[in-house]
């Protein structure tokens, strides 16, 4: 599981995130959001007790080509992506068990 403390400058493209072969967890954001801030815990929750995954916080903003790509709107919004197919999503989780429900999709 990869996961940082801030959220990163965008370097995926949409392309490299389709040809990803194994779960990818993408959390858009930014390190100012406060709804992103309170999201953190209930997401390290969630990914502690599931199985390993790789988790991306990707900084999101106007004009940022990975977050309009998956037409993220709200902050934080978690893409659930299986061998580069979106299979789920949550948009401003508030609840551990909301997460957890996206990891088991």
């Amino acid at each position: 599981m990869l996961d940082t403390t801030h959220y990163l400058p965008e370097t995926l493209t949409r392309h490299a995130v389709n040809a990803t072969s194994r779960d990818l967890l993408l959390d858009f954001g930014t390190d100012w959001c406060g709804h992103c801030q309170a999201a953190q815990p209930i997401i390290a929750d969630a990914l502690a007790a599931a199985p390993p995954l790789r988790h991306l916080k990707i900084e999101d903003g106007p004009g940022r080509p990975l977050g309009r790509s998956f037409k993220v709107k709200l902050w934080p919004t978690l893409v659930l992506l299986r061998n580069g197919e979106e299979v789920a999503r949550e948009v401003r989780p508030t609840r551990s068990a909301q997460v957890a429900q996206l990891l088991l999709r």
